[in-house]
């Protein structure tokens, strides 16, 4: 099965990437990326409780991410990774406008 990551962004900025079949990045390692992301993108807690759950992280890193970072191959290759690997599933589509993920 053929797996890959739509990201959307505002304006009807659309990338699609393909998951590469290789060995996948470790569940730990792909939450570590996230993390860091998280800090050196200095994303902000989407909840007033500030519990911050991975979906969440992947949501406020994309949208912090914008149109450059997601025109940089190496930082492409990280989050494609990380996403895929955290989220677990075949098909993941990160919808920013809308705040939302879809499996």
């Amino acid at each position: 099965m053929q797996k890959q990551i739509s990201v959307v962004l505002d304006k009807g900025i659309e990338f699609t990437f393909h998951v590469s079949d290789g060995t996948p990045l470790a569940h730990d390692a792909a939450r570590a990326w996230l993390d860091k992301q998280f800090i050196d993108l200095e994303c902000e807690p989407l909840r007033a409780s500030g519990k911050v759950l991975t979906a969440d992280k992947v949501l406020v890193v994309t949208q912090a991410a914008g149109p450059t970072l997601f025109k940089d191959t190496q930082w492409v290759a990280g989050y494609v990774a990380a996403v895929s690997s955290a989220l677990g599933k075949p098909m993941i589509r990160v919808d920013v406008p809308s705040m939302t993920i879809t499996y």
